[in-house]
């Protein structure tokens, strides 16, 4: 149950990204429900390979480079769903930020209602 709300929080999150940052784009429903999920597997696999190989460019900039890495987590799962696109890598940071900010807001939101 907890994934299901979860990959919710991710497509909600995901969706008002779409609103918001210009240049991230979902061509409907589906492809954003499936987006949502492609980036919950690629945060969850490829992100934290990405982070160990980073990490000293992370720690030489103070964790700026984290940024550069969600936007390329981002970027990647864009590639890999068809009808989920990404401008320009700028648009992916964006869009990466925002989906976590959201996910971050929605998530404690529904943690203190129970």
């Amino acid at each position: 149950m907890g994934f299901l709300i979860h990959w919710a929080i991710v497509a909600i999150a995901l969706w008002v990204t779409t609103n918001i940052v210009p240049g991230v784009t979902v061509a409907s429903f589906g492809t954003l429900v499936l987006a949502a999920l492609i980036l919950g597997l690629v945060n969850a696999l490829v992100k934290p390979v990405l982070v160990i190989l980073t990490l000293p460019l992370t720690l030489l900039t103070l964790g700026l480079f984290y940024f550069v890495v969600n936007g390329i987590a981002f970027g990647l799962a864009a590639a890999l769903v068809p009808g989920f696109s990404v401008a320009s890598f700028t648009a992916a940071i964006l869009g990466a930020l925002v989906v976590s900010l959201v996910s971050w807001v929605l998530g404690a939101v529904l943690r203190n209602e129970k």
